[in-house]
């Protein structure tokens, strides 16, 4: 199994996502997992106005720095609500992820308050089958992921393995497939390892992080709950022949932390601590793998 992380890693240091590739190679990262994220609410990148010419770009700068593009993560939205831009936007990424080469996208699925899970289902299938035209021209998988727990009355939501089973059987398309994300499901009671093998070989993708097990911090391993060892038990179970790709904040700026006006000094640390703490999760992730990947 190889290593990754997400461009999203430098979100709050850079005005480009180009501007990541040069950080996660001096960490030592070779495999990346493009955020569509901060391009969409920045509107540029892919999506600016000459986003063909960025991409090109793009490409040129991590062949040059050798690294890959093997995952991608599109916007995340409001699918069941905006759904033509939701639609539009995600479109974009798969093409992206197309002229990368990148096989495999995760797209969120949406939820609207007072609808049950039937007719989230519905609404999300309906969602989810107007990606698939493109998704077949630029041989691209879509990728379900597993939400963190609920937290709002009334309102449903994809967010945990038997579920996230239930719904890829119930839209039974060959380019819908799972992405599951450690996290998320350390917050919900059935094992990571149980939760692995339900999802058996439809788990294309990994989003790997920790938590206290009731708030979606995004954690690095073993600053949080997740036993990791029955995570590599089920991705053995099941084995796995994705890449094992962060989603942290390192240090911690996806915590929402309490308001304070009056001096923001400390708001996050500076770009040379965070290519430090870049680096040891780089390294981290190399010795989770090497102890425990066997298969």
């Amino acid at each position: 199994m190889k290593l990754a992380t997400s461009t999203g890693d430098f979100r709050e240091y850079t005005n480009s996502t180009i501007e990541t590739l040069e950080y996660l190679h001096e960490a030592g990262f070779q495999y990346v997992d493009y955020n569509f994220g901060p391009d969409y609410s920045r509107k540029n990148d892919t999506y600016g106005e000459n986003w063909k010419e960025y991409v090109e770009e793009l490409k040129k700068k991590a062949n040059s720095l050798g690294l890959e593009f093997v995952q991608a993560h599109s916007p995340m939205g409001r699918p069941l609500v905006d759904t033509e831009e939701m639609i539009r936007c995600t479109i974009r990424s798969i093409e992206v992820c197309g002229m990368l080469g990148i096989k495999n996208v995760v797209v969120h699925s949406g939820y609207v308050k007072d609808i049950d899970k039937y007719e989230n289902f519905r609404r999300n299938k309906e969602f989810f089958l107007a990606l698939m035209d493109t998704a077949e021209k630029w041989d691209v998988n879509i990728l379900c992921e597993n939400f963190d727990i609920m937290v709002f009355d009334d309102t449903y939501w994809i967010d945990n393995a038997p579920d996230l089973r239930e719904f890829l059987d119930y839209v039974n398309h060959p380019r819908l497939h799972a992405c599951w994300d450690i996290g998320h499901g350390n917050m919900q009671p059935l094992s990571q390892h149980e939760a692995l093998m339900l999802l058996g070989k439809d788990v294309y993708a990994l989003h790997v992080q920790d938590n206290l097990g009731a708030k979606d911090t995004h954690y690095i391993p073993y600053l949080g709950t997740v036993n990791f060892d029955s995570v590599m038990y089920g991705l053995k179970q099941i084995n796995y022949q994705g890449y094992f790709t962060f989603e942290t904040g390192v240090l911690g700026y996806w915590n929402a932390r309490r308001e304070f006006d009056l001096d923001k000094r400390l708001v996050r640390p500076s770009l040379e601590l965070k290519k430090k703490a870049e680096r040891f999760l780089f390294e981290l992730g190399e010795y989770m793998i090497r102890t425990s990947c066997d298969w």
